[in-house]
């Protein structure tokens, strides 16, 4: 249980976050096999900042700083082609926010929340 009483499940033998993931998951699979979407992934990463000057976190584990990730839940390709990215959320924070923001505008992309 996290803060947000979201309940991790096991589908397929993969461990997801939340209930909400697992169903999105489960409907993702269902829209792949009648050919609505292609080439479904799950947590897809996206780093923040660019090769030279990356974003990093600074921390007591990391006292040189780590590399700031935006773990998504799903990518996916839809019938027009469009790449499709997805996050199931059932709290969003101003943190996820944040982080959401900086990666469409690095990336070009709209991440849909599910």
């Amino acid at each position: 249980m996290n803060k947000y009483n979201a309940r991790r499940v096991k589908v397929d033998n993969i461990l997801f976050d939340s209930i909400r993931e697992s169903a999105r998951y489960g409907e993702l699979k269902i829209l792949q096999r009648a050919g609505e979407i292609s080439n479904l992934e799950l947590q897809p990463a996206y780093k923040l900042g660019t090769d030279e000057a990356p974003v990093l976190i600074k921390s007591k584990g990391y006292p040189n700083g780590r590399r700031v990730t935006y773990r998504a839940d799903f990518r996916y390709i839809d019938k027009a082609g469009n790449t499709i990215v997805e996050d199931s959320k059932g709290v969003d924070t101003p943190t996820s926010r944040l982080k959401r923001a900086l990666v469409e505008s690095q990336y070009s992309i709209i991440i849909n929340l599910v």
